[in-house]
């Protein structure tokens, strides 16, 4: 069977973004910068965005464009007979699979609270009533399921459709519709009455506020950042390099993604700073800043109701941009091993997730006793505890060794495929190689145990 291919480099480059893009950028990057010194911050997330996220990007753009095949089977491609790098290709399944188990229920949050803003259910409601109605979305387990149902079959059924028609047609049209909304939310945040000063506290360098938390902490949480922003080490990205041609060079495509990503994280924290600030209530982040406070900020402001849906349509593409790569990246998995259809492999994995995705959503009622991460955890807490920090971390430091070392495909290969065809190409070869080889991993290594460390010690 004929390998498809994106129709063109601008559905490549956005149906890429779209996986990086998610809820994180939304509800804990502003959150951190603020915390963290404001624009000091951002120098050290840009300095290791460089250094880390980029570079382990285009590691999985080159295997999947030189394999041709999704993470289920690009290392057999790969490797050289009678080693075992395919070995990771059950964690990537696994990986995808467990990230969608809770995504899917995420994304059908914002589904909800989109309906809901548009329809008036939060007009006239104080700020108990609106943390009274998360409680109560959680608490039911029936109003997540249905709508966790829509989004798996919305997703899956936009993939059957096939990678132009369906995948990267649709997620375009989402794709410059969020950006486009996005520019609207920044642009009347901050012209809101009080709004400069929280564009001040966002955007200007602080470093007496960095100094006070911690330049160590500082580091380490712009270092996790600019890792965990790409969703890096389980193949969602390689997929979308198996459908692209050998015109451009890979190192040109993963800086222009990566700027996205940041471009979308960063407009995020114009939409929220400025209206905390003039409304005067302390931006959260997680889900409180999302589905509590923004909700409330929301109903103080003149056309609250039109602002509250345009953000939540906003973040309703954020997070199906996100499912429909992902799901891709699934489908592709049964396409790769056997031979399945689109349909085919949409209706089983329909199923599969769907059934996968139900602990989440009992997590936050029938199962609430249970806390498997500690005090006030639940199953979501646990799905994304091992994807963020196990599997992410500890995939990419995989794809690093593949690429790198002469007992995987080797620096030879690495370095022919990230820099065939026009663009920006990685030059400095020996120094490269020896970063990549041997401070890179290095770094990832960090990574995986500072989550472990954060988390049990």
């Amino acid at each position: 069977m004929q390998r498809e291919k994106f129709k063109s480099r601008l559905g490549f480059i956005l149906l890429s973004a779209g996986c990086a893009i998610g809820i994180g950028n939304v509800w804990r990057f502003p959150y951190i910068v603020g915390k963290y010194g404001g624009g000091a911050f951002v120098l050290f997330y840009i300095f290791f965005l460089l250094i880390m996220g980029i570079p382990v990007m285009t590691m999985e753009f080159s295997v999947g464009r030189a394999s041709q095949k999704s993470a289920a089977c690009s290392f057999h491609v790969l490797e050289k007979p009678g080693q075992k790098w395919h070995f990771h290709s059950y964690l990537a399944i696994v990986g995808n699979y467990l990230l969608m188990m809770f995504y899917t229920t995420i994304a059908g949050w914002m589904l909800y609270y989109f309906y809901g803003m548009l329809t008036g259910k939060f007009v006239g409601a104080d700020s108990q009533q609106v943390t009274t109605m998360f409680s109560e979305m959680t608490s039911s387990p029936l109003i997540m399921i249905g709508w966790m149902i829509f989004v798996v079959i919305l997703g899956f059924g936009i993939c059957s459709m096939g990678l132009q028609k369906g995948v990267e047609k649709i997620t375009k049209v989402m794709m410059i519709s969020l950006l486009f909304i996005m520019l609207i939310l920044a642009v009347h945040s901050i012209f809101l009455k009080g709004g400069q000063e929280g564009l001040s506290f966002y955007l200007l360098p602080d470093f007496k506020r960095m100094v006070d938390i911690g330049i160590g902490e500082t580091i380490v949480n712009a270092m996790n950042q600019a890792f965990f922003t790409l969703s890096l080490g389980i193949g969602s990205m390689a997929i979308f390099g198996s459908y692209q041609d050998k015109s451009h060079s890979l190192l040109g495509e993963a800086v222009n993604i990566a700027v996205l990503d940041t471009f979308v994280a960063f407009v995020a924290g114009l939409i929220i700073f400025p209206a905390c600030f003039a409304f005067q209530v302390n931006p959260d982040s997680g889900p409180r800043l999302i589905f509590i406070t923004l909700p409330n900020i929301f109903n103080e402001m003149v056309g609250g109701r039109i602002w509250g849906s345009l953000f939540f349509l906003f973040m309703s593409f954020a997070a199906l941009s996100t499912v429909i790569a992902v799901f891709e990246n699934i489908m592709s998995f049964g396409m790769d091993l056997w031979g399945w259809s689109r349909k085919k492999g949409a209706i089983i994995n329909v199923i599969i997730v769907i059934l996968g995705s139900i602990p989440c959503i009992l997590g936050f009622n029938l199962w609430a006793g249970f806390h498997p991460l500690g005090a006030g955890s639940n199953v979501l807490d646990l799905e994304d505890f091992l994807v963020s920090n196990l599997f992410l971390p500890f995939g990419s430091f995989i794809y690093t060794l593949f690429c790198v070392s002469r007992y995987g495909w080797g620096w030879d290969n690495y370095i022919e495929e990230v820099n065939a065809g026009k663009g920006l190409k990685i030059s400095c070869k020996k120094a490269v190689k020896i970063y990549l080889k041997y401070v890179l991993p290095f770094i990832l290594i960090i990574i995986l145990l500072q989550g472990l460390i954060d988390k049990f010690f």
